[in-house]
């Protein structure tokens, strides 16, 4: 059966950011994050799936944001050392062949759950590579990804 990884490109950089110290270029560029995002791609990539998205929040509001104008509002902004490495992680990406979906004004856990269940329609298997324990509920009890 086929696979279609769904990486939550959001999830990585903080994660990495988060647990890798503060390294930077000879520029003095920040680049802890990007590091730690390529060694999560060769992993995920070792496996040769047959699919494989990255996906982004793309910047500014959401639709959540017009449901509910608090959404969100108690979280810290991003640091500025994570955010400048937000475009050349997806350059890195892109450089790797490996498609990024970033949908203005949609979340991308929104958009990772679209595409599972539309994957998961097409009988393909649908990992979803993520920290994010939300996902968790997508995943029918007893049922195989």
């Amino acid at each position: 059966m086929s696979r279609l990884v769904l990486i939550d490109g959001s999830s990585y950089l903080y994660r990495a950011f988060h647990a890798l110290p503060p390294l930077s270029n000879a520029q003095g560029d920040p680049t802890g994050a990007l590091f730690g995002v390529v060694n999560m791609l060769r992993s995920t990539l070792k496996e040769r799936p047959a699919y494989v998205a990255f996906v982004v929040d793309a910047p500014g509001k959401t639709f959540r944001d017009d449901l509910y104008d608090q959404y969100k509002a108690n979280r810290p902004p991003m640091p500025d050392e994570l955010r400048s490495q937000v475009e050349p992680m997806c350059r890195i990406v892109e450089a790797l062949g490996i498609s990024i979906l970033r949908i203005p004004g949609v979340e991308a856990d929104d958009v990772i759950g679209t595409l599972a269940l539309q994957g998961l329609a097409q009988d393909l298997k649908v990992p979803i590579s993520t920290g994010d324990k939300d996902f968790a509920q997508l995943v029918r009890p007893g049922s195989e990804l």
